[in-house]
């Protein structure tokens, strides 16, 4: 139901600003985004699972900061970020 390895060093690949990194902004959201589409499938197929929802509201929420933090720091990064992920500008 998580991310793989293997997807997870692929999407950070995509999106790092450099070779180290990892935990920049704009990685986040991309990792964010993978694991909030993994996790949307799971629960459009078990209904029930209440502990996962929470999982998926707070991945969610997570995202939203961040995404927030990446319109103030940069906002040429945040709308290059949204554009390559298919997020909508919600601001």
């Amino acid at each position: 139901m998580s991310l793989s390895t293997v997807d997870k060093k692929k999407v950070m690949e995509s999106f790092a600003l450099g070779d180290n990194d990892t935990g920049s902004a704009a990685v986040q959201v991309a990792v964010l985004t993978e694991e909030i589409r993994l996790l949307t499938g799971h629960m459009k197929e078990n209904k029930k699972d209440f502990s996962s929802k929470r999982g998926l509201i707070k991945m969610v929420s997570r995202r939203q900061r961040l995404l927030r933090y990446l319109k103030k720091a940069d906002e040429k990064k945040y709308k290059d970020v949204i554009g390559r992920l298919g997020l909508k500008d919600r601001s």
